[in-house]
């Protein structure tokens, strides 16, 4: 009889014991959960506030307070515009219509000498890579 009380004494310590561990770990859970809420509500201030110094340094009055005092701005004037017969000539062209692109040939060529398998430097060419 003595062992089987010692046994179901041993297994309400280890019972015990674990149920310690259980309550150890969900206090330090909810601190963790805690801690958390009380980030997240710190960042949310932050947040409102830069908000709230963005709506103020963009609001439209002091903006046009300070264009008024830094910019030397004047109100436009209609006539300022001119028409479109006083624009300037179409400047020449430098190839014909039918010729191809001049920048896209340059750029076929660029890209054929890259294909070529050409050795730069001062160090000769191998037979095997001619």
């Amino acid at each position: 009889m003595r062992i089987i009380h010692l046994f179901v004494i041993a297994a309400l310590v280890f019972a015990a014991a674990y149920v310690y561990r259980i309550k150890m770990e969900s206090t330090a859970r909810t601190e963790r959960v805690l801690r958390l809420n009380a980030e997240i509500r710190e960042q949310r201030d932050a947040i409102a506030g830069l908000r709230a110094e963005w709506a103020r340094l963009g609001a439209p009055l002091r903006l046009q307070g300070l264009a008024d005092r830094h910019l030397p701005l004047k109100p436009l004037v209609a006539t300022q515009y001119d028409s479109l017969k006083n624009l300037p000539e179409r400047p020449p062209r430098f190839f014909k219509p039918g010729d191809p692109d001049p920048i896209g040939a340059m750029l076929e060529t660029i890209d054929a000498a890259a294909d070529a398998a050409t050795v730069t430097g001062s160090v000769p060419a191998r037979e095997d890579q001619r």
